[in-house]
């Protein structure tokens, strides 16, 4: 695991602190787990991408396919 050095207002850092202790956690777990969150955004994104365009391909010349045909087997 790679250490990174940040800075913020020290008040800021101190009420950080206290939340993570109310949570039962360090402030380091709780930036570790933001970080992830924050790096998966762009997953995120391109998934709702992903399915904006599948979600367009079930549509046939402005037509919505009824739930019969899209759960027709062939």
């Amino acid at each position: 695991m790679k250490n990174i050095t940040f800075s913020a207002e020290e008040t800021l850092i101190q009420q950080a602190r206290e939340v993570a202790h109310r949570h039962k956690t360090t402030l380091n777990q709780a930036f570790r787990l933001w970080l992830e969150s924050y790096a998966r955004q762009q997953d995120v994104e391109r998934f709702n991408q992903l399915l904006d365009h599948l979600q367009g391909r079930l549509h046939s010349g402005g037509r919505r396919f009824s739930r019969e045909e899209m759960n027709e087997r062939r």
